[in-house]
């Protein structure tokens, strides 16, 4: 796979992706991330793909910009969790659940997104909990605590006495990242810097940061366009 960039604010990174069964030239934005694909029937060469792309610019930029615009959480809206995208609906019982594409909330359509809120940091306090866990047993040094906070300055801390901080919001996208932000997180109880020896450690632990660190760079903040009640320090 290549890829092209759209000159333009922003730029616009664009994947080329070869396909022998396409009969044409596709485009495709992905809803969850926001990433856009240009696929090629093997025959055609990528300097059409290129023309194709230009001539699709503006209808390009008109949906990504649609796709960033803030979105308050409720009964319908539609958001990520665990990196695949869900349908927020009614639910029956006492406990929110996920179940083909849907996240069942019970009871009053009015307390909707704060419940839902709710649900999301008990899972991420669950699967930051698992992931650090595990990084500072391979590390061999505890942390003393770990806390929950909806920041958009970081998405980790570590604090000199041991204490780790994270984003619930990391529960939002792809496994492997909230998997990276823990061993990166946990790599600083040893190096509380990002010289050398701290980046050797985190893949060390976790294997190759590059991917999941670049996601969140360039897609990160699409987390924040979530817009929910009450979702503070836990």
């Amino acid at each position: 796979m290549g890829q092209i960039r759209l000159a333009g604010n922003p730029e616009i990174a664009v994947t080329v992706r070869r396909s022998a069964r396409a009969r044409r030239l596709s485009l495709r934005i992905s809803q969850l991330d926001g990433r856009v694909t240009l696929t090629l029937p093997r025959a055609v060469p990528e300097r059409e793909g290129a023309a194709f792309l230009r001539s699709k610019e503006a209808w390009l930029r008109r949906h990504l910009s649609a796709q960033c615009a803030p979105v308050e959480i409720g009964l319908g809206a539609r958001l990520p969790i665990e990196g695949a995208l869900h349908e927020v609906v009614s639910g029956a019982g006492r406990s929110v659940r996920l179940l083909d594409g849907q996240v069942q909330v019970p009871g009053d359509p009015d307390r909707v997104s704060a419940r839902l809120s709710g649900f999301l940091k008990t899972l991420a306090r669950d699967r930051l909990a698992r992931a650090s866990d595990l990084y500072a047993a391979r590390l061999g040094r505890p942390y003393t605590r770990l806390t929950l906070r909806d920041t958009r300055s970081r998405w980790g801390s570590c604090t000199s006495d041991g204490a780790l901080m994270y984003s619930w919001r990391l529960v939002l996208g792809h496994p492997e990242v909230l998997d990276y932000v823990a061993a990166h997180e946990v790599a600083h109880l040893r190096h509380m810097n990002h010289s050398r020896a701290f980046w050797d450690e985190v893949e060390r632990l976790y294997g190759d940061w590059r991917p999941p660190r670049k996601w969140l760079k360039e897609h990160g903040n699409e987390l924040h366009r979530y817009r929910f009640e009450a979702a503070g320090e836990t």
